[in-house]
């Protein structure tokens, strides 16, 4: 193994305390470009793995690529943090400023908002303790100007996104995070089409939260988009790219639910809250070159539904099913399952924009606006359902329902039963017209996009 640009930390006692999470450190191999992060808790050790093709072993060098890894280190910790969800996480021998001591607080408490939902859990009581750092300097880094760096899921947000920024900047690479050695079709599809060049990350989890039955760790839902945002910024970095272009809606602001009276975002970590945070926490520590963005964050997924319908080449081989996202390569689905709560959804939000024809084909035959079994999910997403909406990266409510009856006006789907039937669950509800609809076809709302990457109405609706 090559020399560490950061060793782990050595300090760390036999036994972390009951009432711990311990960030023990993180160490780099320059010559294979892999990064590997410890902590612990309770008596068991994780260690998380990321690779990066750096493009030369003297690229770890760069104190910037020192600082973009121990942000990565930070926030990869969150998914072992949840296995005991313990009261005191100990940054060890890392020292922070409070205000990064905060943000990671905030990641804890906003980003397993729902994991503690569901395990019964408050976490507003966690504490976040470690050396203190004084106000460091940024790291000096310099990027090569005009090449963005895409994180890339093939789904329809991260198409458009592509699609839209290489027009503009055509040396923009995509940054995909798979496990090592194996790769998800619906993503290298999608990938394929686009035609541009593709940085990978490698990403190996700990196999011991995989036995979090056998060993009583809790389990749940991460902010996996933190993740793999900071682990695009490590890429970034080391290729002397530009900016990290995300491709989060606005809607994905939404909470999805408020349980007494505490807001729970499945999709917080792609909210506006995270983006504003973690962009500042990279101004502090990398300073203003490189920009951290969401080129979608004024934009409705039915704007986004829209600009797809326009992009041919990608309707039949993007493929946003969840059951197509499996870690287990073997229970992995090769087409659309058509009843998982993204599916209808997808369907949903097309259906105005692409004939009824074409979007059956892209289900293979099966609609899920044509299956009569789908009724009770539709009508969850459009908020006349018996339950809250589900904890899935799907648009609001309004979004929804504005899909619904600019499907409804085609005469292509007009008398289709299932549709029928839902319009019908809508009459009379208010901001249900095409008024209202219109309105999300236009930017609204704050976002972080430079001038140098911004479209031409964000630039008018920004002055």
């Amino acid at each position: 193994m090559g020399p560490a640009l950061v060793p782990a930390v050595g300090s760390r006692p036999a036994m972390t305390p009951p009432d711990q999470f311990r960030y023990d450190g993180f160490a780099i191999d320059r010559a294979t470009g892999r990064m590997r992060c410890t902590y612990s808790t309770r008596g068991h050790t994780f260690t998380e793995e990321f690779g990066f093709a750096a493009p030369e072993s003297s690229a770890w060098d760069d104190p910037a690529a020192a600082a973009a890894a121990r942000i990565l280190f930070l926030l990869a910790g969150v998914s072992y943090y949840k296995t005991t969800a313990a009261p005191v996480v100990d940054l060890g021998d890392h020292p922070t400023t409070p205000a990064e001591r905060e943000f990671l607080k905030t990641v804890l408490v906003h980003g397993l908002g729902e994991f503690a939902h569901r395990n019964g859990l408050d976490l507003r009581g966690v504490t976040v303790t470690g050396a203190d750092d004084p106000v460091p300097a940024p790291a000096p880094y310099e990027p090569v100007a005009g090449r963005p760096l895409i994180p890339f899921g093939g789904g329809i947000d991260s198409i458009v996104t592509a699609d839209a920024v290489v027009r503009a900047h055509p040396n923009a690479a995509l940054c995909i995070v798979h496990p090592p050695g194996d790769r998800f079709a619906a993503i290298e599809g999608a990938a394929t089409t686009t035609a541009l060049p593709v940085i990978r990350v490698a990403r190996q989890i700990d196999p011991l939260v995989r036995r979090s039955a056998q060993l009583g760790f809790l389990n749940g839902h991460v902010p996996v988009t933190a993740i793999v945002t900071a682990a695009a910024v490590v890429a970034a970095v080391l290729g002397r790219h530009d900016a990290v272009v995300l491709s989060n809606e606005r809607s994905a602001s939404v909470p999805t639910l408020v349980a007494d009276g505490v807001a729970v975002n499945h999709q917080w970590s792609k909210g506006v809250e995270f983006e504003t945070a973690f962009a500042a926490l990279i101004r502090d520590r990398l300073g203003p070159a490189l920009s951290v963005f969401s080129y979608l964050r004024p934009r409705s997924e039915l704007w986004v539904a829209q600009q797809f319908a326009g992009l041919p080449a990608f309707h039949d081989v993007f493929r946003s099913c969840n059951r197509a996202f499996r870690q287990d390569p073997a229970e992995r689905l090769d087409h659309w399952c058509g009843k998982c709560d993204k599916c209808c959804f997808i369907d949903l939000v097309l259906a105005p924009f692409m004939p009824a024809a074409e979007l059956g084909a892209v289900f293979g035959g099966h609609e899920p606006l044509n299956d009569p079994t789908n009724e009770d999910r539709f009508r969850t997403l459009l908020g006349v359902g018996p339950g809250p909406r589900p904890f899935e990266c799907v648009g609001d409510v309004d979004e929804c329902r504005a899909a619904l009856l600019l499907a409804g006006g085609r005469a292509d789907r007009r008398d289709a039963p299932l549709l029928c039937r839902l319009r019908a669950a809508l009459d009379g509800l208010p901001h249900h017209d095409h008024a209202a609809a219109a309105t999300l076809l236009a930017p609204q709302g704050p976002h972080l996009v430079p001038d140098r990457y911004a479209p031409a109405d964000l630039l008018v609706s920004a002055r």
